[in-house]
C-alpha cells in the first residue's frame, strides 16, 4: 500500500499545481485534451452534488475502505498485474477522498470536450480497475485450467 500512497501524493501534487496555475479561469488547449480547473462536489459525473459534503465524504470513505480491504485480502492470491491494478485503484480513491475531505470537492482539470472533466486520480481508478479485472480473470483461468497427469507429460 506504500505504492498507493506515493501515487496518491503524486495526484495531489498535480491537483495543487492545477489549482495554482489555473485558478484565474485559464485554459490550456493541448489539442485532444485541454486543461482547465473544475471542482466536482459530487461523485462520478457530478452525481450527488446536491448532497451535504459530509455524506459524500462518509460514503466515499466507506467505499474506499471496503475496496482497499478486499484488495489487501486478495493480494497474496493475485498475480502481480492484478496487484498493480489494485494499487492504482487505491491511489486514485485516496487522492480523491483527501480532496473531498479538504471541503472544496474533487479538483478536476483534464477536459476532452466529449467526456466530463477528470483528473489523474480518475485515470488511476479507471485504468487500475481494468488492469485489476484482467489480472484477476487471468488468475482465475490459470486456477481452473485442466491439469495433465505427470505420465502424460513424459516423452
Amino acid at each position: 500500500m506504500a505504492s498507493a500512497a506515493v501515487l496518491a501524493v503524486l495526484d495531489l501534487l498535480v491537483k495543487a499545481a492545477a489549482v495554482a496555475q489555473l485558478a484565474g479561469g485559464e485554459a490550456i488547449d493541448m489539442g485532444f485534451i485541454s486543461v482547465s480547473l473544475h471542482c466536482n462536489t459530487g461523485v462520478a459525473f457530478s452525481m450527488g452534488a446536491s448532497l451535504p459534503d459530509w455524506v459524500i465524504v462518509v460514503v466515499t470513505g466507506l467505499i474506499t475502505v471496503l475496496v482497499g480491504s478486499h484488495i489487501l485480502a486478495a493480494a497474496p492470491r493475485l498475480p502481480w498485474i492484478a496487484r498493480v491494478g489494485g494499487v492504482m485503484v487505491m491511489a486514485g480513491a485516496l487522492g480523491n477522498l483527501i480532496d473531498r475531505i479538504e471541503g472544496r470537492g474533487v479538483v478536476d482539470y483534464l477536459h476532452t470536450g466529449w467526456f466530463p472533466t477528470f483528473n489523474l486520480a480518475d485515470v488511476f481508478i479507471t485504468t487500475g480497475a481494468v488492469i485489476f479485472a484482467i489480472g484477476t480473470l487471468a488468475a482465475g483461468r490459470e486456477d481452473h485450467s485442466p491439469q495433465l497427469p505427470d505420465r502424460a507429460v513424459r516423452k
